[in-house]
This record gives structure tokens, sequence and C-alpha cells, in this order.
């Protein structure tokens, strides 16, 4: 009876999403029709308020990079995401094994299929986790057998179901999208990396850009071109004016890139945050060069403001924009829990190549999640992501103050909006990789070379983290850096 109930539940709420998606992709057919997008169908999901995607998207529609009628709007939207998968990719073909598995959620169904282990030889027999406001999550056999299992590559039923809801909450994505949890964002973001890119493609990323992401791109031996940045993130006008010289300028003769990696909340390493009106001129590039956007995004519920900038899954109208969500820096870094999100054909392409490396994530830390979100429920993961927010504002308080105080003329740097990190530009120095790896180890004060982050050639800067030092320690940490900057300007 509990099998017959379970499954009559996962069907009404499958329904249900299907039904919400239908009311979205026809109020945005509205919209390109001209009919006030908050309208009908968006007032069954928001109780009379226009939906969100909408409102946001009323202006990149209608701004002079946009698309004006409806033709030219579809014409934009993604429907054969071939042209884009690597050779790779395309040869990768599904797990008969695998597809059994969510075949074992049907009641009465006998299974002599898959080669699962009885779950009587598992030894444990319990597992309690204790929340730091005093509850105890407790695993029933039932949650125990799900967790030591083999389970479904896209995830434990229940944490994708958390998820999928924590995404519509958060983003509301206007197009079709689903999600597959991951082993950390940093699988799932490697997995789209090589089902996108060939070793003679070009791929467009920030510079600086994540030292994680270039050390799979860089063996792999695709090209990589930078697009500068400042401050805010990624320069749309810097990505505008690449693209459209492509064929005459530096990079003539060489493969136009089909895709764009961007961080853009707290980028890892330079700390920018793109604002709305940067992030749909960047979604307005994308459009007019018919680019897949990889949006990774780990730092984005450790925006320090009032009000976090919408993602670009959030103003993604065409199917282009493939999301990469952590738990590193919300729940625990060594849960290894990510997940991706975008247009089902690039996630079942990712779910392929799990199938065919570890089969799915941790299982343990999948439920233990997914019973951590319950818990919570919607108002208490915002009031955790808000008291993580507020340790790291004070942090990187702390760490601003300290600089100011012994690094003003001897450095240069953005307060950032988001994240964990500190570009800091050296004066006076135009490749950090020694001074840092040898000098500032030997003056006991850790920080990573700027050469890291860079596609290519040296840097003068170096990555500052303000995570976890005391504000003691960050203070003693600038008093030496900054009489290792005073020596070396005398050399």
């Amino acid at each position: 009876e509990r099998e017959r109930e379970r499954a009559l539940t996962w069907v009404i709420q499958q329904s249900v999403v299907e039904i919400r998606r239908a009311c979205y992709r026809i109020d945005h057919l509205l919209m390109w029709r001209g009919v006030n997008p908050g309208s009908r169908c968006a007032r069954l999901w928001s109780g009379g308020t226009p939906s969100p995607p909408c409102r946001q998207l009323a202006p990149v529609m209608s701004g002079s990079r946009g698309l004006a009628s409806s033709d030219a709007a579809a014409a934009s939207r993604i429907t054969d995401y071939t042209p884009f998968m690597s050779a790779l990719a395309n040869r990768r073909e599904p797990s008969p094994i695998r597809a059994l598995q969510p075949m074992l959620q049907i009641p009465g169904m006998i299974s002599l299929g898959g080669g699962m282990p009885n779950p009587d030889t598992f030894p444990f027999s319990g597992v309690t986790l204790t929340v730091r406001d005093g509850t105890e999550l407790t695993f029933d056999a039932e949650d125990l057998n799900g967790s030591l299992q083999y389970s479904s590559t896209s995830g434990v039923s229940a944490l994708v179901k958390q998820l999928t809801a924590l995404q519509t909450r958060v983003h509301q994505p206007p197009t079709d999208t689903t999600l597959c949890v991951t082993t950390g964002s940093q699988e799932a973001l490697t997995r789209a990396f090589a089902m996108l890119l060939d070793p003679t493609d070009t791929l467009l990323v920030e510079e600086p850009t994540y030292s994680g992401a270039l050390a799979y791109l860089k063996p792999m031996g695709c090209r990589l071109v930078g697009i500068p940045t400042d401050g805010e993130g990624l320069i749309p006008s810097a990505l505008a004016a690449a693209l459209e010289t492509w064929e005459t300028g530096a990079h003539a003769g060489t493969p136009k890139p089909r895709v764009l990696y961007t961080i853009p909340t707290g980028a890892n390493p330079s700390g920018g945050t793109m604002g709305l009106d940067r992030r749909r001129e960047v979604y307005a590039v994308a459009r007019d060069h018919g680019l897949i956007v990889l949006e990774d995004d780990p730092y984005y519920y450790l925006y320090l403001g009032e009000e976090r900038p919408p993602s670009l899954l959030s103003l993604d109208v065409d199917g282009r924009v493939l999301r990469f969500d952590s738990f590193s820096k919300v729940l625990s870094s060594g849960m290894r829990l990510g997940f991706a999100t975008g247009p089902p054909a690039l996630i079942s392409q990712l779910e392929l190549h799990t199938q065919a490396v570890n089969l799915h994530p941790c299982g343990l830390s999948q439920v233990a999640a997914a019973k951590l979100l319950e818990h919570w429920g919607p108002d208490g993961f915002d009031a955790h992501v808000k008291s993580i927010c507020g340790l790291y504002h004070r942090q990187r308080d702390a760490f601003l103050a300290s600089a100011e105080r012994h690094l003003t003329g001897l450095a240069e740097w953005h307060a950032p909006e988001a994240g964990m990190f500190v570009w800091l530009k050296l004066l006076g120095v135009e490749d950090s990789l020694e001074l840092i790896k040898t000098d500032a180890v030997a003056e006991k004060v850790l920080l990573v070379p700027g050469a890291a982050f860079s596609v290519g050639g040296p840097s003068g800067y170096v990555r500052a983290a303000y995570s976890t030092a005391s504000p003691d320690d960050m203070e003693e940490a600038m008093v030496r850096l900054a009489r290792l900057l005073r020596r070396n300007a005398l050399k």
C-alpha cells in the first residue's frame, strides 16, 4: 500500500511539474505575441502576481539587442543540440542496466535485472545526524537501504524533488528544464566540457577564471580565449567585440566558439558579480552569436548585498543556459554534492557520462541533504543562507579593513559583493608567481598567484581568501604581505 501511495504521489508531482512548465511556455508565447505576460497562466501559479521571469525578460526582449518579432524569437530558441555536442558525446549510448533503475519504483515490480547487492549484507543498521538546532535526523530502514543501494543516475528521488522545488522557487526558469545531482559541481562542470568541446574547439572564458576549470581544460587541448573582466565580472562589450570580429581579427582562421563559460556571482578568483543589466547584455550577446552558456555559480548563495541578481538561467528563453550549483559553500564541501540544471537534452547527456563513470553520486550524502532540506523547509533554508552571508560579510569587512590599513599604496582591489575572495593587484609587480610561491611562504602567508587563474602569460595579481582566517590572523597576514611588497620594491 505504501508503494502504491508513493507511486501515485510521484505521478501527481510529475503532472504538476509538467502543467507548470506548460503554463510558463504559454505565458512566454503570449509575451512574444504582445499580450500582457503576467496573465492567466502566470496567475495560476502566483496567486495573481505576474510571473517573475516575464517581468525580468521584458526589458531584455524589448532592448536594442533583443528580438522584436515572435518569428525572430522562435528562431533563436535551440531545438537541436546535436551541433553543440562533441564527437565523444555524440557517440555515447544509454546504459541498458541503468535504464532499468527507474522501473524499480513501479509497484509490484520483481527485479531479476540489475546486479544489486542484497541489502541484508549492508553492515550498517542506522544513521542519526544532529543539526545545530538540536534536531536529530534519523534514517529509517527504508532511508538507509535506499542510501546504501545503487540509485538513479539523476539522483535520489527525495533530493531531486527538493532541488526541483528550490530551482523553481529561486530561478523560475522560463523554459523547460530538468536537473541532475552530481558529485560536486566540479564533476558536472568537467562533464559539460567533455560534452560540448572537442580538442580542436575554442572556448570563451573569463580572464581570470577558475583554476579548477583550467586544470581540466588545458590538458584537454581546446583553445581558450580569455574575455576581460572588471570588478563587476565579465565585460559584455569585450565579449561582443571578440565575437563580432572573430573572422577578421586576431582569431581569424580558428573555429568560432559555440560555448561561453562564466562565473557570474562572486567569481573565483576576481570576486566580481555581474548586475542584472550586465547579465542581460551577456545573454543578448550569447543569443546573437548562438552560444551555449555554462553558468558556474557556486557562490550564488554567498551574495552579501540586499538582493541577489537574477541568474542567467532565469533569463533563458532559448534553452541555451546550463547552470551549475553547489552545496559545498552552503552545507558542506565534504558531502560532495552539486547539481546541474538546464535543457533536458543537455542534462540527459551529462547523465550518460555519469552512467559510464561513477553511476551516481553518494547516496548517504544525498539522503542526508534531502532530510535536512525537508526539515528546514524553504524558510529554514533561507534563514541558514542568511546566517552564512552574515558570517562572510563580517569576514570580508575584516579583511578589507586590514588591507586598507596595510596595503594602501602597495596594491589595488575591488570590494567583492559575493563569495570569499579578494583579487589583489600588486603594484609594480608584473609576475607574482615566484614572489608568492617562495618569498610569501617564507613570510608564512599563503596566497595564490594570479598565473594559476590565467589563460596564459604572467600575472601581477594574487588571490586572497577571507573565508576561514580569524580577523587577527588576517591582520597579521596583511602586515607580512606589506613587509614583503616593500622589500620587493627595493630590489
